[in-house]
């Protein structure tokens, strides 16, 4: 079953005309790919009121998650609005170490939010919102019978991945490394949620992606289980870039993540918690 679109208040604010939303590719460097606006029911679990235009930069394993945040955020807080774009990781770092304009960034691992901290910098340390963990994502039925990271090495499969630099794809080489398993890939995806297009569509046997990933393609897609000594858990900080023109309803944005209702949502999605 899929996790995405199924929520009461997405449907509601998309009938009401109050949501819109699509993916952006790594190859977009500003533009959003999500908006967020919404009616009035009462503040964050914070208890502040956020206002005026607030860019999120999310990594690409959030899409979901985010977009049901994003709304929520912005029933909350009518005079906000809420703009998300998501790509990877390492590529939203480099557009926001080149001047974006984003208030937020929620990144998929912690080199790529040191990459800001230590270059354009933050206002605040980042925290840690989430947590995730890798599965390994095969067609529906597993017809290969990919039993583990192990099977990964045969030659004759297509096994897809990221670059390093890109979270999912370090996440990979680290579980690679661990299981003693050497493994050509057949392509370097851009993001996670390209590795899982290519699954989905036919187009690769496999490949490593995180385990809320695998949930989001239902039926499409199954999952392999990487057992815990050999898996990796993803942490994801998030933080308000210094640059950020609307400082405090980014700050807000934020509480709300890290607030019960706002963890309740990721939840949902199967992240863990911090």
């Amino acid at each position: 079953m899929r996790v995405a679109g199924a929520r009461c208040l997405l449907s509601a604010l998309a009938a009401a005309g109050l949501l819109t939303a699509a993916c952006g590719d790594d190859d977009e460097r500003v533009p959003p790919s999500a908006t967020t606006d919404g009616p009035a029911s009462g503040d964050i679990a914070s208890g502040a009121v956020a206002a005026g235009d607030i860019t999120v930069f999310a990594a690409a394993s959030l899409t979901d998650a985010f977009t049901e945040l994003g709304a929520a955020f912005g029933a909350a807080n009518p005079d906000a609005r809420v703009t998300l774009n998501f790509a990877s990781s390492s590529d939203l770092a480099v557009q926001i170490g080149e001047g974006a304009p984003a208030d937020v960034f929620a990144s998929a691992d912690q080199p790529n939010m040191a990459k800001v901290t230590d270059g354009a910098g933050t206002i605040e340390a980042p925290e840690v919102f989430a947590t995730n963990r890798l599965e390994i994502i095969v067609e529906p039925g597993n017809p290969l019978g990919i039993a583990g990271v192990a099977d990964l090495a045969d030659p004759d499969l297509i096994v897809v991945t990221a670059a390093p630099e890109v979270p999912i794809g370090k996440y990979a080489e680290e579980v690679l490394t661990k299981a003693g398993v050497a493994v050509t890939p057949s392509s370097l995806e851009e993001n996670v949620k390209a590795i899982v297009s290519k699954v989905v569509l036919g187009e690769a046997d496999a490949g490593i992606v995180y385990a809320t990933d695998v949930r989001a393609a239902g039926s499409d897609a199954e999952g392999v289980e990487i057992p815990a000594e050999l898996n990796v858990i993803a942490t994801y900080p998030i933080a308000v870039p210094s640059g950020s023109a609307n400082r405090d309803s980014a700050a807000a944005f934020i509480d709300f993540v890290l607030s019960p209702d706002g963890q309740a949502i990721l939840a949902s999605y199967g992240f863990g918690s911090p």
